[in-house]
């Protein structure tokens, strides 16, 4: 299927679950807020214009209308599980880049039903990332893990690496990966044991916090002394594009092997 995601390490974004609350530093400028945030405004305008919004209805039962912020109100998109059995050509899938799955109010049987989806679709590679692995990790052995289910958590700096422990838990996953973005400071001593891909990448967008090229390179390192694979995303700033994602004159884009069963549909 065609790309729809300008997100460099996947493909396409799926969202069965949109909105969430801060819960780290990670979260102080969320792209996801802001983008809820004006998807809540296009359904406003559609409804008052008399047109049908569609998907973006759910976007604003998850926003304040007054501050634009999350209202900590999770919405669940049943419609959108029908997507990925419609999609007929093998793809990387990022599940819910509006939201976190195992937000703590998201209910479990709701989990379950979106893992029965991605269950049901083993020509896709789905790549589920969670700030909240400890419940991940308490809900794994409930859960079906197919081969084509992969986990991460994101740690932005050296306070929630703790984040780790509980990710390297659900040993049910054929892949867990960290998402180091936003990096906010350095991360000298990364238990990549079991680790089996790392994503790094600077904050972008207004007001976006710096990234030092030390810390980057000292996280490739650790990943190349190990044989993890190392992804640079972006050095972030509020031109990303210009900024581009070049470490050390090199483009670094290591990740796992896809999922490439495929079914007939």
């Amino acid at each position: 299927m065609a790309r729809n995601s300008t997100i460099e390490w996947t493909q396409v974004t799926w969202n069965p679950v949109v909105g969430c609350s801060k819960v780290s530093e990670g979260c102080r400028h969320c792209y996801a807020e802001t983008m809820s945030r004006r998807l809540a405004g296009m359904a406003r305008a559609d409804l008052a214009a008399g047109r049908n919004p569609g998907r973006k209805r759910h976007y604003m039962a998850v926003i304040d209308p007054r501050t634009g912020d999350w209202n900590r109100t999770i919405a669940l998109v049943e419609e959108a599980l029908d997507d990925p059995p419609r999609w007929r050509q093998p793809a990387i899938v990022f599940v819910n880049s509006m939201s976190d799955l195992f937000h703590t109010d998201v209910p479990l049987d709701y989990i379950r039903r979106v893992f029965a989806v991605m269950n049901e679709c083993p020509r896709h590679t789905f790549q589920i990332l969670t700030k909240r692995p400890e419940i991940a990790a308490q809900y794994a052995p409930l859960l079906d893990w197919t081969p084509n289910i992969w986990i991460g958590t994101s740690v932005e700096n050296a306070l929630v690496t703790h984040r780790i422990r509980d990710l390297v838990k659900i040993e049910q996953a054929s892949v867990r990966f960290l998402s180091l973005e936003p990096l906010l400071g350095p991360l000298r001593r990364l238990p990549l044991g079991r680790i089996d891909w790392v994503i790094v990448g600077g904050e972008s967008g207004a007001g976006a916090r710096p990234m030092e090229a030390d810390w980057v390179r000292h996280i490739r390192d650790q990943c190349l002394a190990r044989g993890v694979p190392f992804f640079f995303k972006q050095w972030g700033g509020m031109n990303k594009k210009a900024a581009g994602r070049r470490l050390d004159r090199r483009v670094w884009d290591g990740m796992p092997e896809p999922n490439k069963v495929l079914t007939s549909v």
